[in-house]
């Protein structure tokens, strides 16, 4: 029996363990189709961490969130939000003494828990967006997905992928618009048609949730005219699961790789093997929650010396599957897969 063979004989046997993962989420009853919050004042508000307060700021009603902590939320009450848009209007001043670095951090959570624990959030952080580092300006909007994906998680292990620069300003209105649909997330910024960020692979397990205006520590955040338009959903469940033989393909800036990957999981880990491009019969390893996933394997990069260290990140749904790749030092891009029948 060949070393392939036998290798995958020995992982073949972990699929007999393999747990069904959880079932699709339950989108319950359809929202209306629109929700409009003036924010005048705070009766649709439900505080969690913050001190919410009516005021009038910059010539318009306003609600000023001031953190207890570090953090906190104000949840729009009566949203249960999936796909569609979201649309207001923020901005951030600064309370720390003048010499003490606080570039702002005002942001709109979604898909969120309103005990706090778990949301997709997108923020502003005005006073990067002057600095002279051009590494600070990169991080002038930011996406997290809290807690198991926030800023440091996503930055180090994908650059630049989840924040980018844009122009904002202390002390001054910024609209804000997030369209949602499935797992994308794009935000545009002061009527813009070209978003300013986008999220192809949000990282949250709930595709519905409240939504949520977001205040940090030493600043104050304001926020008006929220307007809330709930879309039908896109047919996803967080259930895909890796097992199986797949076709994989990755676009990258150094060029198109493809290779097939054979898959089996027990519970929330996954192991394999690679053939393609990179080298064959190279061992993966990775682990899985939800549908989502995350694979490395080794391998060789062609006509050089060496070898390299391939990431996957992303989400099974179905037979498809789709998300995030680098290859160490070499390559960034994505990667799509399909299962073979």
């Amino acid at each position: 029996m060949s070393k392939t063979n036998s290798i995958w004989m020995a992982l073949s046997l972990f699929v007999l363990f393999a747990a069904k993962g959880a079932g699709a989420q339950d989108a319950g009853a359809a929202p209306p189709p629109t929700q409009s919050f003036a924010l005048a004042d705070t009766k649709d508000l439900t505080e969690a961490g913050v001190k919410a307060e009516a005021v009038e700021y910059k010539g318009r009603k306003a609600v000023k969130l001031t953190a207890l902590g570090e953090a906190g939320f104000a949840f729009l009450t009566g949203t249960e939000f999936r796909d569609g848009a979201i649309e207001l209007d923020m901005a951030t001043h600064i309370t720390t003494p003048p010499g003490v670095r606080m570039p702002g951090f005002t942001g709109i959570a979604f898909r969120a828990r309103t005990d706090g624990s778990k949301c997709e959030l997108f923020y502003l952080r005005p006073g990067n967006a002057k600095a002279e580092d051009q590494a600070m300006r990169n991080h002038s909007v930011q996406y997290t997905s809290e807690p198991g994906f926030g800023w440091e998680k996503l930055r180090r292990n994908w650059p630049f992928i989840y924040e980018s620069y844009a122009e904002l300003q202390l002390d001054e209105w910024t609209h804000v618009k997030i369209e949602v649909q499935g797992r994308v997330a794009k935000l545009y910024l002061n009527g813009s048609a070209n978003p300013a960020l986008i999220v192809d692979g949000l990282k949250g397990e709930d595709l519905q949730g409240a939504i949520g205006l977001w205040g940090y520590a030493a600043e104050e955040s304001y926020f008006s005219n929220v307007k809330v338009t709930n879309a039908k959903p896109e047919p996803i469940a967080n259930d895909g699961d890796a097992a199986g033989t797949w076709d994989v393909t990755f676009a990258t800036d150094a060029g198109r790789y493809s290779g097939t990957m054979k898959l089996v999981r027990q519970y929330s880990t996954v192991a394999g093997l690679w053939s393609g491009d990179l080298g064959p019969d190279q061992a993966v390893s990775g682990t899985w929650r939800d549908g989502y996933i995350e694979l490395h394997f080794g391998g060789t990069w062609p006509d050089q010396a060496g070898t390299v260290t391939a990431t996957m990140a992303g989400w099974v749904d179905g037979d498809s599957a789709k998300g995030r790749v680098k290859v160490e030092g070499r390559a960034d891009g994505r990667w799509t897969a399909v299962r073979k029948k």
